[in-house]
């Protein structure tokens, strides 16, 4: 059950990411359980998970997550990006170019026990609003921080609440420049072959 008393207002040290993190996992967007949108108006992007490892670490604890995410679509223009400066700025994107954008993430991973999953599961909700749904899609996580531990639940409503401040937290947690600055890590725009797209490649010559 999740303790009484108020939360923390943010995560992670505010020098930066302490090991294991940054923790690098990245894949394919798949279908997930199918509430987020419908049961919590919170949408959920999942990946497949590799056994119990998160990026090559074997220990993660199951929990609530923070960082950013990369993810590859086709788009027109989309306000509210970072454009991997972590600025914020809404350059716009040629209709049906395909290329990664970086948005603020979090995410769980565990067995959700409000639900009572038979499975370990990665379920990312990227902090931006997009109009069509993006399954078969690269998404790259660059997971920088823990927020919370997995808890059951005496109610949907209080699943909700709990994350509503998990996605305040995240905010003002990435706002900080020590994790900010990581929104430029290469790895958020690799694609599945380990290199990194060619508007990337653009930017770095």
């Amino acid at each position: 059950m999740r303790p009484a008393g108020p939360r923390p207002t943010v995560a992670g040290p505010p020098t930066g990411p302490e090991p294991p993190f940054p923790l690098r996992v990245g894949g394919p967007v798949i279908s997930g359980f199918g509430r987020g949108s419908k049961e919590l108006g919170i949408p959920t992007a999942n990946i497949p998970i590799d056994g119990l490892s998160i990026g090559g670490y074997e220990e993660v604890e199951s929990g609530v997550y923070f960082g950013w995410a990369g993810l590859e679509q086709h788009s027109n223009v989309i306000p509210g990006h970072h454009d991997g400066e972590a600025n914020g700025s809404t350059d716009g994107v040629v209709k049906g170019q395909k290329e990664f954008r970086v948005y603020p993430m979090v995410m769980s991973i565990g067995w959700n026990p409000f639900y009572k999953n038979e499975k370990r599961s990665i379920e990312v909700h990227i902090l931006h609003t997009f109009e069509h749904d993006f399954y078969g899609a690269q998404l790259n996580l660059l997971i920088l921080g823990f927020i919370r531990p997995e808890y059951d639940y005496v109610s949907r409503e209080a699943l909700i609440e709990d994350i509503r401040i998990d996605i305040a937290v995240t905010e003002r947690s990435l706002e900080r420049e020590a994790y900010k600055k990581l929104a430029d890590d290469a790895y958020l725009k690799m694609n599945p072959k380990g290199q990194p797209d060619q508007r990337m490649k653009e930017d770095i010559s």
